[in-house]
């Protein structure tokens, strides 16, 4: 069964325009930045390529997640990891929209789906990444709201974002069942932004330290009931998991591409690489993985789009396709040759871009223990 329609590929020709005329030509310069200009932002809202699957009252389809996957793919297609338009859309747009009052959501996500207001969620801390349980930033009730302190890290759109969802500790006692989402906004006083953290690879995606000093914020932007966060996470990372799968499918997909195109131009000892036995198995060995990934992100999807997907699924989906993803550019760099280790080529940022894939959203580690234990319960 296609998962796209007519209307998903027609809005795939307005979505591949503009990756390749607004992103692909400014990454370089985003990557020397570490940022994504908040323009691009309002551009890519302007055209309906953010939080697309909302309800209309708040600027969406009313439709379903297809649309914004069909984004994740365009992006992926380019090797674009700077714009952070998946989380944004996919991840903290449906925390608000689900478990926010409704003032709440009139007030963020129409602005959310216009680009001219930056989601991001935080819930890593320099303690505490894999286990969430250990977070220690404290959420104290302060008049009619609350008041935060405490320090985030590694948080994806940090220094962009207008509207952050903190995991906070609300009642101290209960461990993971005292921690509630509690959404901080820009400007708001006591909150501030560290260094824009210098990582391995994805240069051009803006990644922060976050610091709450005595923040106020009021009781309305508690999202759902306090103590019931780390439940709302759990609910939130298998869609979390199957972008991050659908990601690394794509990227695989298109260092694969890449490379067949250098491998079929490049010479050497008088033929073409591609036409050594060595390169025509190794690009077979990809194209199978590629394939068999290609079918394994088809069915995960098809069961997200009928409320199906299943944190065990979720977690082998990411797991499979983060290491494949790593398997697929370490082989590819190899038949570039020393090209594949200069930074002007595509497939380099691609392998330096990929290894993230398999610690955040949860570990390689983590995937296989959720897996795990699955198999055990059923013993």
């Amino acid at each position: 069964m296609a998962i796209f329609n007519e209307d998903h590929e027609s809005f795939r020709t307005t979505v591949r325009r503009f990756c390749e005329e607004r992103v692909a030509p400014n990454q370089e310069a985003w990557a020397d930045e570490h940022r994504v200009p908040p323009e691009i932002w309002r551009e890519a809202g302007g055209l309906g390529l953010l939080c697309a699957w909302l309800p209309e009252e708040y600027g969406g389809t009313g439709t379903d997640i297809r649309f914004d996957l069909v984004v994740c793919e365009e992006l992926a297609r380019i090797g674009a990891t700077g714009p952070g338009f998946p989380l944004h859309s996919l991840i903290v747009a449906p925390y608000i929209a689900e478990f926010g009052g409704d003032a709440l959501k009139q007030r963020l996500l129409p602005a959310m789906a216009r680009g001219e207001k930056i989601g991001a969620i935080a819930m890593t801390e320099p303690g505490a990444g894999s286990d969430l349980a250990g977070i220690r930033t404290m959420a104290v009730p302060y008049g009619d709201g609350w008041r935060i302190n405490g320090q985030k890290t590694f948080i994806t759109n940090g220094h962009n974002a207008d509207i952050i969802i903190v995991a906070c500790i609300t009642d101290p006692g209960k461990g993971a069942h005292g921690i509630s989402l509690i959404i901080v906004e820009s400007g708001t006083p006591g909150f501030s932004r560290g260094r824009n953290l210098r990582k391995m690879g994805q240069h051009a995606q803006d990644t922060a330290e976050l610091f709450f000093d005595d923040v106020i914020v009021p009781g309305d932007n508690l999202l759902g009931e306090a103590g019931k966060g780390f439940i709302y996470m759990m609910e939130g990372l298998p869609q979390e998991r199957l972008v991050a799968t659908l990601l690394c499918q794509g990227r695989a997909e298109a260092a694969l591409a890449t490379t067949i195109a250098y491998t079929a131009d490049r010479r050497a000892f008088g033929k073409r690489i591609i036409d050594f036995q060595n390169t025509r198995f190794k690009l077979a060995e990809m194209q199978a993985q590629i394939m068999a990934g290609r079918a394994f992100c088809d069915q995960l999807v098809m069961a997200c789009l009928s409320k199906r997907l299943s944190a065990v699924d979720a977690a082998a989906g990411k797991l499979w396709h983060s290491e494949m993803l790593g398997r697929v550019v370490d082989e590819c760099v190899q038949l570039h040759g020393g090209y594949g280790y200069m930074m002007e080529y595509p497939i380099t940022r691609a392998y330096v871009d990929a290894r993230i894939e398999r610690i955040y959203g949860g570990t390689s580690e983590i995937m296989k223990e959720v897996i795990a234990r699955d198999i055990v319960k059923h013993l």
